[in-house]
């Protein structure tokens, strides 16, 4: 049977370093390596893991997330992306640039664990306001502030209810480093 090629992803996780639940990044290394990933690494304290597996993504987030919760001893959302997902999020356009100006407003990245129906994106577009815009593509939140995140008009609970499934948030500027990493020279596995 012939090996399983390994694929670069990056876990997006929530729930770390924000409400007290606090995880030192060279721990949550050691957590990662013990799962058996290859090449763990770290992108700034808000829990972003990259590292290298040969399952798919589906089955990885659901087993981080039990690993997580079973050593961290509360419920992680995890979130995972391939470099090709994370590159295709950073290249795509939400909004047109006289609505949401790249150079002038914030973009934040929601990372949801499927793609929301129809319904849904209704529901959460609908929670537009004159400094929000809102948008889904694929598994994807895109959230344009003409303010400032903690000015936005539009609030947690609500657009929770209108999802009615966890999301993770970054900023685009987050987003690009995270690609520019995982796009950056091969590694070789250190497994």
């Amino acid at each position: 049977m012939p090996a399983r090629t390994s694929t670069r992803y990056v876990a997006l996780l929530r729930a770390i370093n924000v409400g007290g639940h606090v995880v030192k990044m060279d721990v949550l290394r050691k957590h990662f390596a013990k799962m058996g990933f290859a090449n763990v690494e770290t992108f700034i304290a808000s829990g972003n893991v990259l590292f290298d597996a040969t399952e798919p993504a589906a089955e990885l987030e659901e087993r981080i997330a039990f690993e997580l919760e079973r050593v961290l001893g509360y419920p992680v959302g995890t979130f995972v992306r391939t470099t090709a997902e994370i590159a295709a999020v950073v290249r795509h356009e939400p909004f047109p640039v006289d609505v949401i100006d790249p150079a002038m407003h914030a973009l934040y990245i929601g990372f949801l664990g499927s793609r929301p129906s129809a319904e849904t994106v209704r529901n959460v577009v609908a929670l537009r306001t004159p400094v929000d815009e809102l948008c889904i593509h694929k598994r994807e939140l895109y959230w344009g502030c003409r303010v400032t995140y903690s000015q936005t008009q539009v609030k947690g609970p609500a657009l929770a209810r209108a999802l009615g499934m966890e999301m993770t948030v970054r900023s685009i500027t987050t987003v690009r480093k995270l690609s520019a990493i995982l796009s950056s020279t091969p590694r070789v596995s250190k497994k």
